[in-house]
C-alpha cells in the first residue's frame, strides 16, 4: 500500500535558481515533501536512496531558491525527483535521524 501521508510539495511558489551561488545562502539537495500538518513548513529526504538518509524540516520562508536536479530511480524503477534548495543563512531547520532502540 503506498502512503500518501507525505504528498509531494508544489515549489512553483518559490523563485527558481538563477545564476551563481545565492548570497547568504546554504545548500540541501533532497526529495522535497509537504509537511504533514503545517503548510508553512516543508519536509526534505536528503540522500533519500542511500544508506543513511535524513529527514529535515524547514520553514517555507527561509527557501532562497529552489534548483531542480536530475531524478533518481529506485531499484523498481520509480523516479524519485531532487531538488536543490537553498536556505537563508542561520535560518532553523530541524533533523530527525533514526536510531535503534536498545
Amino acid at each position: 500500500m503506498k502512503s500518501i501521508y507525505l504528498e509531494m510539495l508544489p515549489l512553483s511558489s518559490i523563485t527558481k535558481y538563477a545564476k551563481g551561488q545565492p548570497k547568504d545562502g546554504v545548500a540541501f539537495t533532497g526529495y522535497p515533501r509537504a509537511h504533514p500538518s503545517d503548510k508553512s513548513k516543508l519536509i526534505l529526504l536528503n540522500d533519500p536512496l542511500g544508506a543513511e538518509p535524513t529527514v529535515m524540516e524547514f520553514n517555507l520562508e527561509d527557501i532562497l531558491f529552489v534548483e531542480e536536479k536530475p531524478s533518481a530511480v529506485t531499484e523498481s524503477g520509480e523516479g524519485v525527483p531532487l531538488v536543490k534548495l537553498w536556505i537563508q543563512r542561520g535560518a532553523i531547520g530541524v533533523k530527525l535521524e533514526p536510531f535503534e532502540v536498545k
